[in-house]
Parts: structure tokens; sequence; C-alpha cells
């Protein structure tokens, strides 16, 4: 199952939720903003980023420009303390299926998401289509 953590307002949130569900992929979507996430939560998204905090905190978010904080000089507890209080410091959306993790919309990443074997099989339908229109090109040239 993937979970899509959006905010109503967010036209991003709008275009994954709408990109996956093309795809025919189940998904789960929450509005955090609504139903905030909690500590382990955000905890188990963590252990899925790459860079930490500094992946999923929204600097262009109000919030964070009233915070006024250095997040650098508090320790993983007290910035997820803060991501419970305040969701709206989380960027959004946030996609995951437990395994993977994608920040933000990105239509190129958001692939990802689909079974390896439904992948599989479109790259090879793609190349079919390919070899045929080349043949094709060919035939009438």
């Amino acid at each position: 199952m993937i979970k899509v953590y959006s905010s109503s307002s967010c036209s991003s949130c709008r275009k994954a939720k709408a990109w996956l569900e093309k795809q025919g992929l189940e998904i789960e979507e929450r509005n955090i903003l609504a139903e905030p996430l909690n500590e382990e939560e955000i905890k188990n998204i963590l252990c899925l980023t790459e860079f930490g905090t500094d992946e999923i905190i929204s600097t262009r978010s109000k919030v964070y420009e009233k915070l006024a904080i250095d997040f650098d000089e508090l320790s993983l507890s007290e910035v997820v303390k803060l991501m419970v209080e305040y969701p709206s410091l989380l960027r959004r959306p946030i996609i995951t299926d437990g395994k993977k993790l994608q920040i933000g919309y990105n239509e190129e990443e958001i692939h990802q998401f689909i079974p390896r074997k439904i992948r599989k099989l479109s790259s090879l339908k793609m190349a079919e289509h390919l070899l045929y229109m080349d043949l094709e090109k060919h035939q009438f040239a």
C-alpha cells in the first residue's frame, strides 16, 4: 500500500495522487494538517531519507520562518517534536510504500512506486512498439 501524506491546499499533492491513481496503484491518503503524523511515523519516514531532516523540512513554510529556529542546533528528538506540533513544517507530498520514499512531486521519480514487473512489461511493450515503427519506416523508405 502506498501512503500519500498530503494537505488539501497542495497542488503537488493533487498531482501525485492523480498520477498514482491513473497508474491503477492502491493508495492511502492522509491530510497531515488535519491528522498530524506522530513521532513514530515521522521517525519511520526519516529512516527512509538520504539526508535526514533536511529532506523533509519545508524551509519555505510560514511556520518555519515564524519559528526562526536553527534546526541544526536541535536534537533529533526536538526536531521530531516540532514536526508533530507544526505539521506544516513538513514538505508535501510525502509518498512511501515503507521501503521507498519520495518527498514532493517529481514525475520521473514517482515511477519507482510502479511494481518492477509492471515497469519491465511497459519497457518491453515500448521496445516492441519502437521496433515496429522502425520496421515500418524502412519498409516505406
